[in-house]
């Protein structure tokens, strides 16, 4: 799985980036976060294109952070239950999932713009 650093931008020079790994296949989108454990800190996953998350077999609350094609935030959903929880952005290209947290605790907000890098 492809993973890239995440930037805010106009976040100062030296400021901690995000890791993101990256699943822009079917079946990576279709996996997700299911049966896997909690993530690292400042840590996500990418959907890329989805618009929807469930929480169908996850073992941990989230945080969804809904972006466009150009990946400005434009919602984030805070502390989505495992199991029973369900979320949609019909306006949303792409979807980064983290653990329950992690959204404010990076500082993510909606307007903000994230820059990706390879790493």
């Amino acid at each position: 799985m492809k993973t890239q650093k995440v930037y805010i931008q106009g976040a100062p020079q030296g400021a901690p980036f995000l890791k993101m790994m990256v699943a822009d296949t079917f079946f990576l989108r279709l996996r997700g976060l299911m049966f896997r454990k909690i993530l690292p800190s400042a840590t996500g996953l990418l959907l890329a294109p989805c618009n929807s998350v469930h929480m169908c077999f996850m073992r941990f609350a989230i945080d969804v952070v809904y972006m466009d094609k150009e990946f400005n935030i434009i919602k984030i959903v805070n502390d989505l239950r495992p199991w029973i929880g369900l979320s949609m952005c019909s306006t949303a290209w792409a979807v980064m999932e983290m653990t329950a947290g992690e959204a404010e605790r990076c500082g993510l907000a909606v307007g903000q713009k994230l820059i990706r890098e390879d790493l």
